[in-house]
């Protein structure tokens, strides 16, 4: 008795017709009807009462239908545990990122996976939240880590929250600080001279629109640069630059945060809703949560951010939202805004490339 024979057998019991059991399994109707004979032989009773027009189960037909229905299943399930296995000693996850996250948590979490799974090949596309979601649904990227929320609304894409950072000021330790205290407010940052970003960058709206809602418009050093630009100019002393909290504790610069709530960017994990994830896609999203859980419970989550949710593993289908447009800065301090970095780096490398944003 062989698996193709009992594939057969059922295809016939199914359509009661042996020309339409060929076509469903893609093989000529003579070899088909040789097969069920063999089978038949095999087990030394008829299968089927073949009337013209009319195909019908024997007695021994209707007993064999449901074990052979039981018997493929069961070869399917280990044949795509097998697979699962495979899958987990070779393949690629490709995950997409803003540049500011590829500096900051990433790399620590993709060591805990490729500890686990040195096999797979980790493909990681920096660029700004827009893009990445543009390649996600567009079926080039498994996973990405974004910037919520988005002003977009597609409903093949569902984000799950995993940190909210804090905004800060960045200035050069060689100048006068902006404020005396340890924290400052927006409105301290009038005629405050700016290293802004260049048009694009979520960023610059974000700060712009703060001083805009109360009451001045910012006064800007110099503008026009991507984040290892602004963070040069600032070094130089010429001038202060808001950037994320996860950035700016790296850097050898005064870093002044804003008083609460201030203002803040969550970073998420997107995915198609309409794909089923690999499993290596799955225990990469699992080896995200394990890290930021552990990295929460020990006190070492990056300066500023903080665990959203607590989940000990992801779910093929998470019941999180669906990407929202985003809101408005509000006015006095500032509350949490959507900010992203706009700036793509790369179309595709196999390393986070460090101190970009």
């Amino acid at each position: 008795m062989q698996f193709h024979q009992l594939a057969y057998f059922v295809a016939v019991a199914e359509t009661r017709h042996f020309t339409r059991a060929a076509q469903r399994m893609h093989v000529a109707q003579p070899s088909l009807s040789q097969q069920v004979r063999a089978l038949e032989q095999e087990l030394g009773t008829p299968l089927f009462n073949r009337a013209r027009g009319n195909i019908s189960l024997t007695a021994a037909g209707e007993t064999l239908l449901p074990l052979a229905r039981r018997i493929l299943a069961d070869t399917e399930t280990a044949r795509q545990r097998v697979n699962e296995l495979l899958d987990l000693r070779h393949g690629t996850v490709r995950l997409g990122a803003t540049p500011s996250l590829c500096t900051g948590f990433l790399p620590d979490v993709l060591r805990l996976f490729h500890e686990r799974y040195p096999g797979i090949r980790l493909l990681v596309e920096e660029g700004g939240s827009r893009d990445l979601v543009r390649d996600l649904a567009g079926g080039d990227l498994d996973l990405a880590l974004i910037i919520l929320p988005l002003q977009s609304s597609d409903p093949a894409l569902v984000t799950s929250p995993l940190i909210r950072e804090s905004l800060v000021l960045v200035s050069s330790l060689d100048e006068p600080p902006v404020v005396t205290g340890r924290s400052l407010t927006v409105a301290d940052l009038r005629n405050q001279p700016l290293v802004m970003f260049r048009r694009g960058y979520d960023l610059r709206e974000a700060t712009v629109t703060a001083c805009r809602e109360v009451g001045f418009e910012p006064t800007f050093a110099i503008e026009g640069g991507e984040m290892d630009a602004v963070l040069g100019f600032v070094a130089a002393g010429l001038g202060s630059a808001v950037i994320p909290s996860m950035v700016a504790r790296r850097l050898g610069m005064r870093v002044t945060p804003f008083v609460a709530p201030g203002l803040q960017r969550t970073i998420g994990l997107a995915r198609r809703r309409d794909v089923e994830p690999t499993r290596a896609a799955v225990e990469l999203q699992r080896a995200l949560w394990e890290y930021l859980r552990h990295a929460a419970a020990t006190g070492n989550l990056p300066d500023g951010t903080r665990l959203l949710g607590d989940r000990a593993g992801p779910a093929p289908a998470p019941a999180v939202p669906t990407i929202a447009a985003a809101p408005t800065v509000a006015a006095a301090a500032g509350v949490e805004v959507g900010i992203e970095s706009v700036r793509r780096e790369s179309s595709a490398t196999d390393l986070p490339v460090p101190g970009r944003d």
